[in-house]
């Protein structure tokens, strides 16, 4: 498969919106704007961006609560992202949410997840809707390497294997469930290999490297559709930040940590466009101005917002 260079320069454009955006978070939480907790990706751009990059419009995708970079690479706005971390009204939440929650259901997104294991269950339900109705189109699922050990994880694989849902089950492996590393909770070193317990492939991917990702999802998306069943992709990535903001991180190294920043998926991506001659420095500099630009209008867009009103308490509580 060849990438266009628009799909490239797509690519990098939303993977420097997701670097940036949680880089800004990161500085609106230790200023006290960002309430609750949040969880960041940073590092881990190519696996978010470029797995939904590789999807058809129409389809769905839920999220984790390390989602941001998949919330940007599904095409979601970051202007009522950034709203709605500050919880604003303009938020796609309405500023009720934050973090862990950002939805957009009418345009496919079914929601990031604060529960591990949470969007498993979720998806194989919105696959089943999609089979039901014939509409041709998948869910792509996102997951954490810790919610592979959740019960829901087997059941949504095995049902989704019996009923050949439409269904990509995408793991971010990043080596470590909060605190704890996979070795010490899993007998395997791939969690793909549990792909063949349900009978459906299992497939590694380098997580820092979004063309490999691009087209894996893309190969992968052409047999579920086909109605082969699910496939479980597993990306194999690193979050160079804490699992969350009160993590000291004393359970790593700062040279492993270094050791992964030196594979940073955006310059990587960078460089493979710049030795291919796909584009210059110059056209590349001008997308990292952009993203940087589109940034602070969203944190001006969010700053802008009104809080939601206190008569609105009682809304969208009960569905």
């Amino acid at each position: 498969m060849s990438l266009s260079k628009e799909t490239l320069m797509e690519m990098y454009l939303r993977m420097n919106h997701a670097r940036i955006f949680e880089e800004k978070v990161a500085y609106f939480f230790s200023r006290g704007m960002v309430h609750g907790t949040t969880h960041l990706s940073v590092g881990q751009e190519a696996s978010g961006v470029a797995s939904c990059m590789a999807l058809e419009d129409g389809d769905l995708a839920s999220l984790t609560h390390r989602g941001h970079s998949q919330a940007v690479g599904f095409g979601l706005d970051i202007n009522k992202m950034m709203a709605e971390l500050l919880g604003k009204e303009t938020g796609y939440c309405k500023g009720k949410g934050g973090s862990m929650h950002i939805a957009d259901i009418h345009n496919g997104n079914l929601g990031a997840n604060g529960i591990v294991g949470g969007g498993y269950c979720i998806s194989v339900g919105a696959a089943l809707t999609q089979q039901y109705q014939k509409t041709g189109k998948l869910v792509l699922c996102f997951a954490g390497d810790g919610s592979a050990n959740e019960g829901t994880f087997h059941e949504a694989l095995n049902l989704a294997s019996v009923w050949k849902l439409p269904v990509i089950f995408f793991i971010e492996n990043n080596l470590y469930g909060m605190s704890t590393p996979i070795s010490k909770h899993m007998n395997i070193t791939d969690i793909a290999d549990r792909a063949k317990a349900y009978g459906i492939p299992g497939i590694i991917v380098d997580g820092n490297d979004p063309i490999e990702i691009y087209e894996t999802v893309s190969k992968a998306a052409e047999g579920v559709r086909s109605g082969k069943g699910p496939v479980l992709i597993e990306s194999k990535t690193y979050r160079w930040l804490g699992h969350s903001k009160s993590d000291a991180q004393a359970y790593r190294t700062k040279d492993e940590v270094q050791q992964w920043k030196e594979k940073d998926p955006i310059a990587r991506l960078k460089k493979f466009m710049l030795e291919n001659k796909i584009a210059t420095a110059e056209e590349i500099e001008d997308v990292e101005k952009q993203a940087r630009t589109n940034m602070e209008k969203a944190v001006e867009f969010a700053s802008d917002s009104p809080e939601p009103p206190v008569e609105s308490v009682t809304e969208d509580v009960y569905a």
